[in-house]
């Protein structure tokens, strides 16, 4: 990430606080520009809380507000992510505020290594039921005797979910606090806790050009129940030879890695933001008996050093501009003299602009709804 250029201000009324806390955001995160008010309603409800909050665990932490307020309530903070963007942004912002905290890039909270005291909890919109189920799940395994998990949300993301979830799975519920429209909810594990199993990974099966894949997806992904038309078409327009360096840039679960992989005698990489996303990946190259490396990182960061023969991505027009800008420079940036980008976009976005760092760009293949373009001759001024 080569900038965070969004900065916002939280103001606190009381004495024993700070005066003012300053975050950085960025594209790619979730409201990068104002604060959400289920995690202005953590932070009021557990600054005034009553007990303890000793060793806190902040899951989906995003850019790390609740963490940071919060870390001069706690013993220790303990930020979770599963973007490496995010996770980042939460140790600029703790840095910045000159708050000791912890983070963690993590599939599945239920892998930490420690225990808490209290975990802090506020869903994102649109994750899937079973996703955030599975998290709360997590989260009360890694809470000690006595902890308490505190989730807050609002109709729109999903109260009423998550409190039915909390019902089934935890041994107390209840409301403890509101702010406008959300809700805090505070539950407690049964002793012992098994944690229930919310999210069951399948495997799709899809034949490209007579060539089978098993790829491994959980809901939350990009198309986790069928592979989607434009990364197929960019499959189908994409010639993997013998020998080369390939990079599978923003790889979701894995497809276009696991094909290149399956149809050629190269050394495929694939990468992805999300931890989720590769931990799948990492599935679907064992699924279909082939073998690459899989990195968790922003962009290209993961791959800095690295040169390849050829860049494949379907990118993730909906993250931002910049993150679009900071994706396709990143590709530029390691690919061979003589290698090629080749990217998949819906016929009604225009991806030209992102790649205005290369000599050539060509359009090769034009489906129903998506354009695949392929982009050579880096110019000498990266």
């Amino acid at each position: 990430m080569r900038g965070a250029p969004y900065e916002l201000a939280l103001e606190s009324q009381v004495p024993s606080a700070r005066s003012v806390y300053r975050f950085h955001s960025a594209d790619g995160v979730l409201s990068k520009r104002s604060f959400r008010e289920t995690e202005l309603l953590l932070v009021e409800a557990l600054w005034d809380a009553d007990r303890d909050l000793g060793r806190l665990l902040c899951p989906e932490a995003n850019y790390g507000v609740v963490g940071v307020v919060l870390a001069d309530r706690a013993a220790t903070v303990h930020m979770a992510e599963s973007s490496a963007r995010a996770r980042e942004l939460c140790e600029r912002n703790a840095a910045a505020n000159g708050v000791d905290a912890s983070t963690a890039l993590v599939a599945d909270i239920a892998t930490l290594a420690e225990t808490f005291d209290t975990v802090a909890y506020a869903p994102k919109p649109y994750t899937p039921l079973s996703v955030g189920s599975q998290r709360i799940a997590g989260a009360l395994s890694v809470l000690d005797p006595g902890g308490s998990l505190y989730a807050a949300a609002s109709k729109r993301t999903g109260l009423a979910r998550y409190e039915a979830c909390l019902d089934d799975v935890a041994a107390s519920v209840e409301r403890v606090a509101r702010r406008g429209d959300s809700v805090l909810l505070e539950a407690t594990p049964s002793e012992p806790f098994d944690p229930p199993t919310c999210v069951t990974p399948r495997v799709i099966d899809p034949k490209i050009d007579g060539v089978a894949l098993s790829l491994v997806t959980v809901p939350g992904l990009f198309s986790p129940w069928g592979l989607d038309d434009g990364t197929r078409l960019l499959i189908e327009a994409t010639p993997f030879e013998d020998g080369e360096r390939v990079l599978d840039l923003a790889c979701g679960y894995g497809a276009i890695g696991t094909y290149a992989a399956r149809v050629a005698d190269c050394a495929v990489w694939l990468s992805d933001d999300d931890r989720v996303a590769t931990s799948c990946a990492a599935c679907s190259l064992r699924t279909s008996g082939v073998d690459g490396t899989v990195v968790t990182a922003d962009c290209t960061e993961g791959v800095v050093g690295a040169t390849f023969d050829r860049v494949v991505c379907n990118p993730p027009t909906h993250a931002g501009s910049d993150v679009l800008s900071e994706l396709f420079v990143g590709a530029r940036s390691v690919l061979a003299p003589d290698g090629e980008l080749t990217a998949v976009h819906h016929r009604e976005f225009d991806c030209r602009p992102y790649l205005a760092g290369f000599d050539t760009i060509e359009r090769r293949r034009t489906g129903d709804e998506h354009v695949v373009l392929g982009a050579s001759g880096p110019r000498s001024d990266r």
